[in-house]
């Protein structure tokens, strides 16, 4: 059974490409990227083929917006923490923090990413990974920042850093559940510390 997300609105209430998203995701998460048709996603979002073929070339160009939704969600915020006027300790364990709870906010979406990234097209997949690593880029340099200043630790390389952290954003799937004794900004404040410990010189 898929998480209750904010994508499982009514769909009536959406406008017809979110009603589409919100039916492939659920789906998707629940069967499967394979193992869903495109009737299935129209039939559940209460659209017909032509719609869906309107507003997205294929099946395919779905589950590549699943993906880019949240990864510019994520972008744009981090952008806004690196950019702002603060300390670079706080503008890390701000952008640390804020990846952990808008992935747990988008569960679905996350599990969904890398179960079935491989369905993508080659042309796609290599748009995802370098949507990606821009991420993971503006990420490492604000740990790079602190170790140039001194105020973390250069004995860990930064791109292991990185990974180090990301691991256990990728791993919140096999185990968070809404229901469980954590908050996603419980979860996430964890995290952060964690990192920010780590970092300490």
């Amino acid at each position: 059974m898929a998480r209750t997300t904010e994508n499982d609105a009514k769909p009536a209430n959406q406008p017809v490409p979110q009603r589409l998203l919100a039916a492939a995701t659920r789906l998707f998460a629940e069967r499967g990227y394979d193992r869903t048709s495109v009737q299935e996603i129209v039939e559940a979002a209460g659209v017909t083929k032509g719609a869906l073929y309107h507003y997205f070339g294929s099946k395919d160009d779905l589950l590549h917006e699943v993906y880019g939704r949240v990864l510019r969600l994520q972008q744009e915020r981090l952008d806004s923490f690196a950019d702002a006027d603060a300390p670079v300790a706080e503008r890390l364990r701000a952008a640390a923090a804020d990846v952990v709870v808008t992935t747990i906010e988008n569960l679905d979406d996350a599990m969904i990413f890398f179960r079935s990234m491989h369905h993508l097209s080659p042309e796609k997949h290599r748009q995802v990974r370098a949507e990606r690593r821009r991420y993971h880029e503006r990420f490492r340099q604000l740990i790079e920042e602190g170790q140039r200043g001194g105020v973390f630790s250069d004995a860990t390389p930064a791109d292991l850093v990185v990974d180090y952290h990301f691991g256990s954003v990728h791993h919140l799937g096999t185990w968070y559940r809404p229901d469980g004794p954590l908050t996603p900004q419980q979860v996430a404040d964890h995290l952060a510390d964690l990192l920010l410990r780590a970092l300490r010189p």
